[in-house]
């Protein structure tokens, strides 16, 4: 239809060769198409026309009009008049005609038409080119969600290509990604994603030999920005594109929808883990309940706490200012369950500025990590030489300070933070409360 929406031809509909190569070109068009002449008469009218309003052509060409056929008596002239009045002015002209299937059924179409002229200028005819209007509307309605998605959605759309680069990239996505909607543009997903692009390739790539999944998946990424990297999580959407105008779908490319729920991970991630981490000292009250030698309870509530929280966990003790001795800690070299360690009373060597003793110092919690040499660093502080984390928290019961339990964490895992502070701080004070019990007897 949109072939023939254009200016107007310089000359009327032609005979001989002529005709029949325009009729070959008009038959095959997917738009409903015909002709009229300068005295209103059919001269040509395609396939699709007759699809539409089941009239052949034999039926069509060589008749005035629609009266009497195509459209009711009533309308006729008035139906005329509005198409061959685009041989008065410039430019096409939109109408909405009642017309008449050949089995008496009544159908709205929406015609557009442009006029013919002659060599002098004569008004020779009409083109005319109509569709259902429900079938004009359904591609108005597209039209305009394109649109919409690339303008005002409030989800990142981007359209990724057969080569699964960017080919079209909407304000929201180009926002996500922190660049501008043309920066995308043809360039691979990894110059802008550092982790995660391996994974969303991957999906793109199924879709276009699998089809569209049946839900939506929700991908980590890392991003390059200006400011640093940004790990976020979308929950995307894949739809494969077909060509509608091959006669097998030939895929040009995915539609990609997303929305950022990083926060809403992260929140119930969160929330998961307070819930564990309170189970396990629940269970772990429940067991040191049992146990009749405090340093014992002590032992099984460091147990339960580890899992999940830390690799290692080490009790000093105090043997006087400043000066603590190991009494607790789990076996060297790898993770594992708390024991009390053989030939204790033998002060440690922990140098002036060891986070330990500036827990003891400050009567309170110290956080640590190392740098790049996090084996030399854990050496340094007698700690597991995996050790890269630490969080150091003083043991404190009935206004005594008994020693610092410390919490190390491996190299592979990220540093305590200040929610970790909270919990380590409450297994301190479950942890001094045992061993006061056994200072007491």
């Amino acid at each position: 239809m949109s072939a023939f929406t254009g200016s107007a031809s310089e000359t009327a509909p032609v005979s001989g060769d002529g005709a029949d190569l325009l009729a070959a070109l008009l038959d095959g068009m997917d738009a409903a198409l015909c002709a009229l002449d300068g005295g209103g008469v059919i001269t040509h009218w395609n396939r699709e026309a007759e699809r539409i309003l089941g009239w052949s052509a034999a039926d069509a060409v060589g008749r005035r009009g629609f009266g009497g056929w195509a459209a009711r008596s009533a309308d006729a002239e008035e139906t005329l008049g509005r198409l061959m009045g685009a041989t008065k002015g410039s430019g096409r002209q939109v109408h909405e005609l009642a017309l008449l299937r050949k089995d008496g059924g009544r159908v709205l179409v929406r015609s557009q038409v442009v006029g013919v002229w002659g060599a002098d200028g004569a008004p020779a005819g009409v083109y005319c080119a109509f569709s259902e209007v429900h079938v004009q509307l359904d591609l108005e309605r597209s039209v305009a969600l394109s649109e919409a998605l690339f303008d005002d959605a409030s989800w990142g759309v981007v359209l990724v290509d057969a080569d699964l680069r960017p080919a079209v990239v909407n304000g929201h996505a180009a926002r996500a990604f922190g660049t501008g909607r043309t920066s995308l543009l043809g360039r691979p997903l990894g110059d802008v994603v550092v982790h995660g692009a391996e994974e969303l390739e991957a999906a793109l790539q199924h879709v276009l030999a699998e089809g569209t999944p049946a839900a939506p998946a929700e991908v980590w990424v890392t991003l390059r920005s200006s400011s640093g990297e940004r790990r976020r999580c979308w929950r995307s959407g894949f739809v494969r594109l077909a060509s509608p105008m091959a006669e097998e779908p030939v895929p040009l490319g995915v539609a990609w929808l997303f929305q950022d729920v990083t926060e809403e991970r992260l929140a119930a991630r969160e929330a998961d883990r307070l819930r564990f981490r309170w189970s396990q000292l629940h269970r772990a009250g429940a067991a040191a309940a049992e146990c009749e030698d405090p340093k014992e309870a002590a032992t099984v509530l460091l147990d339960f706490a580890l899992a999940g929280f830390a690799d290692h966990a080490l009790v000093d003790l105090a043997v006087g200012e400043r000066r603590l001795t190991r009494a607790l800690a789990t076996p060297p070299p790898a993770p594992g369950p708390s024991s009390p360690v053989v030939g204790g009373d033998i002060p440690l060597r922990y140098g002036p500025r060891h986070p330990a003793l500036q827990a003891w110092d400050r009567v309170g919690t110290v956080r640590a990590s190392a740098g790049r040499t996090a084996e030399v660093w854990a050496e340094a502080h007698q700690w597991p030489t995996d050790a890269a984390h630490a969080l150091c928290v003083v043991l404190r019961t009935r206004g005594r300070t008994l020693g610092v339990l410390t919490f190390l964490r491996a190299g592979c895992r990220a540093g305590f933070e200040r929610e970790d502070v909270v919990y380590g701080e409450t297994v301190a004070a479950r942890v001094a409360a045992e061993l006061g019990l056994g200072a007491i007897s």
